[in-house]
């Protein structure tokens, strides 16, 4: 199990999205991209993939721990972050859940009786045309 998959198990056990990692780098001094993050994500034999190094994850981890636990001044509840992230997880999803599609015009079928069913008999046949001419090559090479 490499760095890559460890960060994918956290991101996926703790619900957290590209812009939240890149909060939580924040936390201990570490700039990352959401770009770069996505690179992490990616599967191995991805053209955009990226190793995930031992200074991210551990970045990371530190940053987890303040995240969830909070400073020595200020104090949290794990759970209590946690279940904060599984609401907005929740929320997010009801959210998509609500958006439906509304055409701009109502589907109105046409009801032509003129029109004749397709056919593929009745397309008319287009006659072949030659494009390149019958060349002979001279490569060299005597026809016996």
């Amino acid at each position: 199990m490499n760095n890559n998959d460890v960060f994918k198990k956290l991101r996926v056990a703790l619900q957290l999205r590209d812009d939240q990692i890149v909060e939580i780098m924040q936390l201990v001094d570490f700039r990352i991209s959401t770009s770069e993050i996505g690179a992490f994500f990616r599967n191995a034999d991805h053209p955009k993939y990226m190793e995930c190094g031992d200074q991210v994850l551990r970045n990371f981890l530190n940053g987890l721990v303040i995240h969830l636990r909070g400073t020595k001044e200020n104090p949290k509840n794990a759970m209590d972050v946690i279940r904060q992230n599984q609401e907005i997880v929740k929320k997010n999803i009801a959210e998509k859940s609500k958006v439906e599609f509304k055409p701009k015009t109502e589907f109105k079928p046409k009801t032509d009786s003129k029109k004749k069913p397709f056919n593929p008999k009745d397309k008319k046949q287009t006659p072949k045309v030659q494009v390149v001419e019958k060349v002979q090559y001279k490569n060299g090479k005597n026809k016996k």
